[in-house]
């Protein structure tokens, strides 16, 4: 079945909070995740230990006037790794709270490739500007509900997963836009630090989507293993890369 995100219910829940006069917290509690969240992976690069990445959720902020979601990923490749491929990125992400579209993106990475990354987009306007290493970029037209990189997961995890589901999104890294498909491929049992999972794994078509993953001459594939259960949680997330494939294995969380 082919649907397009955030889904009927989440829609509902947003109506009702207009009539009704909910706040952005009331409807913030319908979701499966929260402020204060915070998930810790452990990154392997084929069979050798990688690193370490940390997604949580952060306080809410302000931006713009628009009450957001602060979401936060830090990625920290290990002594051994760095001989190889230094790791050393942190991405944030602004959602509007209420529509789940993103007001601000920002990317730092001082590894191999030094970066400085903001995106903002301009809802009144309907444009999105990208700023590296103090150089603004053009500014390009997105489509309305457009979402970076890092709000994608969150993004897939507002819709009540079910095999089959084709969840459809527009997402941007500032430079372009895309409309990514997220197919919910199939079940799977995972054991990971000795902890079993019943999991669904979705698979997004990031085909065309350049730079994300930092993948060049060939777009990379990307897996998301996610909880079947109210949560949801990504407990497996598998990208092929410049130099390989990096696996992240959930190893605690708190919520």
């Amino acid at each position: 079945m082919r649907r397009r995100l955030p889904g009927l219910v989440l829609i509902v829940l947003c109506v009702l909070a207009a009539i009704s006069g909910w706040d952005s917290d009331a409807l913030a509690k319908d979701l499966p995740f929260r402020q204060g969240e915070k998930m810790v992976y452990q990154a392997r690069w084929g069979f050798v230990s990688a690193g370490q990445s940390v997604i949580e959720i952060l306080p809410d902020q302000i931006i713009n006037d628009v009450r957001t979601w602060h979401f936060s990923m830090t990625t920290t490749t290990n002594a051994g790794m760095d001989l190889i491929y230094k790791v050393r990125e942190h991405k944030e992400s602004y959602m509007d709270l209420n529509r789940m579209r993103t007001v601000l993106y920002k990317e730092k990475e001082e590894g191999n490739h030094p970066r400085d990354v903001v995106v903002t987009y301009d809802w009144a306007k309907g444009t999105v500007t990208r700023t590296e290493n103090g150089n603004v970029g053009d500014t390009i037209s997105i489509p309305a509900g457009t979402i970076d990189p890092l709000g994608l997961f969150f993004f897939i995890r507002m819709n009540r997963l079910k095999l089959g589901d084709v969840l459809e999104f527009p997402v941007t890294d500032g430079k372009k836009h895309w409309d990514t498909k997220a197919t919910v491929v199939r079940k799977e049992q995972l054991t990971i630090n000795g902890k079993t999972y019943d999991t669904l794994l979705v698979m997004p078509d990031m085909k065309r989507i350049e730079d994300v993953f930092k993948k060049k001459d060939e777009q990379p594939d990307l897996m998301i293993w996610f909880s079947a259960d109210e949560r949801q949680v990504p407990v497996k997330i598998e990208s092929k890369v410049i130099i390989g494939t990096f696996v992240f294995e959930l190893v605690s969380t708190t919520f």
